[in-house]
């Protein structure tokens, strides 16, 4: 079981990959990218899991948001740029809280969105605080996620959304024989994965009504691809540089889950969804 420290590691210890192969410095996201008929290149795609987020949560001019695990604060700032939304962002990564804050003062956000080094499970926002809570590939590694659900009702205002994009098995019980879900979770430090009905009833037990699902497990098939690219281009250079160097425990090992997902997603083992849930 991975704990808060280990996932911060990771983040801290795999920044420069994601700096490297998910050109952070110009999209600023580490998550998947939706592509659809009119995205034309992978930048585009990770723009489009903004919007399709956006507009699929409602959000509306000048609502609060938390972004729970808000990465380096790509989201956050397409949140303030596009909705003048006011955004929280929190992370349990050193790295991405310093490099996020350093990037809100280049872009001149400072008076929109903060960021903190913060626990989404347990957090220290009043009763009733946020209009949306946003989670983007980031309540997947949270152990507890019942935990997660009632923070999130408690610092959500009576009517508010929780939007989150997120990594599904598609069965509770299926043939994985290669482990391939559990090789993969590991390199990201991530919980065991959950199928689409125990994910609901754990929101749907805490107050929160589903009102909105999407699947788009078909839009981010490219992003997979490009994982298992990067992979096939980067690991015989990783494989060389893990024999002259000691690099840290994540980093060491990191290129082999754009193999691992992409093979599971080949074995229809996972599938990517969208919820919208309210609290009611």
């Amino acid at each position: 079981m991975f704990t808060s420290r280990d996932i911060a590691d990771y983040y801290n210890q795999t920044l420069v990959h994601y700096q490297n192969w998910w050109h952070l410095d110009c999209n600023l996201a580490v998550h998947y990218g939706i592509w659809d008929e009119n995205t034309r290149n992978f930048q585009e795609s990770l723009t489009n899991t903004n919007k399709v987020l956006m507009e699929m949560a409602s959000i509306k001019d000048g609502e609060q948001i938390l972004d729970a695990g808000c990465g380096v604060g790509g989201s956050a700032f397409f949140l303030a740029k596009h909705r003048k939304a006011k955004v929280s962002g929190i992370t349990l990564s050193e790295k991405q809280y310093d490099y996020a804050t350093k990037k809100c003062r280049e872009l001149g956000y400072d008076n929109l969105v903060n960021f903190k080094i913060e626990d989404y499970n347990q957090t220290g926002f009043n009763h009733n605080n946020f209009d949306v809570i946003w989670a983007i590939e980031s309540i997947t590694s949270s152990q507890n996620k019942n935990q997660f659900a009632r923070e999130a009702y408690r610092i959500l205002k009576p009517g508010g959304r929780l939007i989150i994009a997120d990594y599904f098995k598609s069965k509770e019980e299926q043939k994985d024989t290669d482990n391939l879900l559990e090789k993969w979770r590991k390199l990201w430090s991530m919980a065991p994965f959950l199928c689409l009905p125990e994910y609901k009833n754990i929101f749907q037990q805490s107050g929160f009504k589903l009102s909105n699902e999407k699947e788009v497990t078909i839009e981010i098939t490219p992003t997979v691809k490009r994982m298992y690219y990067s992979y096939l281009l980067g690991g015989p250079w990783a494989v060389i540089y893990n024999l002259f160097y000691k690099p840290s425990l994540y980093a060491k090992n990191h290129y082999k889950s754009g193999l691992y997902q992409y093979k599971a997603l080949r074995q229809g083992l996972w599938n990517y969804r969208i919820l919208l849930f309210e609290k009611v």
